[in-house]
């Protein structure tokens, strides 16, 4: 199986001008540029999207590129962008590199 078959993107509409982005598999070198590409034209369509993180199951340091880079362009065009279902690998990457900052983060609510 290439490499490029462990990383699958989709996106949705999630209402009025907002968009639900679920990703899942690999999120690195060789598909961190199809992620980009996605979070770009999300950014450019919407005016809130949410990054569904659920279904990753490993991040390198070229898939937080794409992320910082998708969360540079939705601050400057005043786009709010959710990490929603952000596993522990990519909570503690996020925490290590000091970037999380870059995102609003949703906590899952605790019962």
């Amino acid at each position: 199986m290439p490499v490029y078959d462990t990383f699958q993107i989709s996106v949705r509409p999630a209402g009025p001008a907002s968009c639900r982005v679920t990703v899942a598999g690999d999120l690195d070198v060789a598909s961190a540029p199809s992620m980009r590409d996605a979070l770009q034209a999300a950014v450019a369509d919407h005016e809130s999207i949410e990054l569904d993180c659920a279904g990753l199951t490993f991040v390198d340091c070229c898939g937080l590129s794409a992320l910082l880079a998708a969360a540079r362009m939705a601050n400057a065009y005043g786009i709010e962008l959710h990490l929603l279902a952000v596993p522990h690998s990519l909570a503690r990457l996020l925490r290590l590199s000091h970037t999380g900052s870059a995102f609003a983060i949703d906590r899952p609510s605790v019962p």
